[in-house]
């Protein structure tokens, strides 16, 4: 399978810094006078960076999709310099990609003697020196838009709503929009999927409990969402190399959001492994139409 991920011509570029605020997981920085994609992990290709560049360095490229790789991505951007490996790492730390921010920081230390500046200032600027696994569940994110970039939180306590009076949410992770969420986060990985009509969770009162409860979640709009093809790509990309175990899809009864269905189809079509999908009706009123198991067309 291919994926789309941008390149920068650093000849081209002059560091006006116009691109940064159209990448909404703050994979591009200005990094030594330069434009740098310090994220290939975050970077979903979509290319909204393109169109504020006044200099046409920044372009998108096809290749083969291959599976995330933490050592092969140091291996390349190590010549980048040390700056670029700061944010490199602080962005997966920020975004609380704990076991690749290890995996990047083992490599760091393994090949110490080939670097030109010492690992262990690496970690003093990230807070890491005295972490056992390099970054901790309560580090807060520092980069990238605040609205968006990827987080992974705490499941609810049992019983919290009786002790508050009120019911918690069940969500574990954030984004959830489709054209937002990173399919390679940690949060994803062997996770069953629930992929949702916006709708659903407004009409159905036992959305949190009955459906969202142990899962992750992605939204969707089948009838107004732009660009609907990136999210077959997503879906792919969760089921091959995020190893997701299992997709909940949930519509609502109107015939739009059959369109839904059919994307989730599309993605499992190109994807190399199988799993199974559920496919959960949801009435207008608020009510289960139908739940049953669904074979990929």
């Amino acid at each position: 399978m291919k994926r789309e991920i941008i390149t920068i011509d650093e000849e081209k570029c002059n560091g006006c810094g116009l691109c940064v605020p159209g990448c909404h997981e703050g994979a591009l920085q200005i990094i030594d006078g330069k434009a740098r994609l310090i994220s290939d992990l975050m970077c979903d290709g979509l290319g909204a960076c393109i169109g504020h560049c006044p200099e046409g360095a920044i372009t998108i490229i096809e290749r083969e999709a291959e599976a995330y790789d933490e050592v092969t991505v140091m291996e390349q951007m190590v010549s980048k310099g040390r700056n670029t490996i700061l944010a490199h790492l602080k962005h997966l730390k920020d975004h609380q990609e704990m076991e690749y921010l290890s995996q990047g920081i083992g490599y760091l230390l393994e090949n110490r003697d080939q670097l030109d500046f010492n690992p262990e200032e690496i970690m003093q600027k990230l807070n890491l020196m005295n972490s056992k696994n390099h970054a901790g569940p309560n580090d807060s994110p520092g980069c990238g838009c605040p609205g968006s970039e990827s987080r992974t939180f705490g499941h609810p306590a049992a019983g919290q709503h009786h002790a508050q009076g009120h019911m918690p949410s069940a969500l574990t992770h954030w984004p959830v929009q489709m054209h937002l969420i990173n399919p390679r986060a940690g949060h994803f990985k062997g996770s069953h999927l629930l992929l949702a009509a916006d709708c659903t969770a407004f009409t159905l009162g036992s959305f949190h409990r009955g459906y969202l409860n142990g899962k992750t979640l992605g939204i969707a709009c089948p009838k107004l969402d732009s660009n609907r093809e990136s999210y077959v790509e997503k879906l792919r990309i969760m089921v091959d190399d995020s190893h997701i175990d299992m997709m909940t899809v949930m519509i609502m009864e109107v015939p739009c959001c059959s369109s839904l269905v059919q994307i989730a189809d599309l993605a499992l079509s190109q994807a190399t492994r199988q799993i199974p999908v559920k496919l959960v009706v949801v009435s207008v009123d608020g009510e289960i139409k139908s739940e049953r198991w669904h074979k990929v067309a």
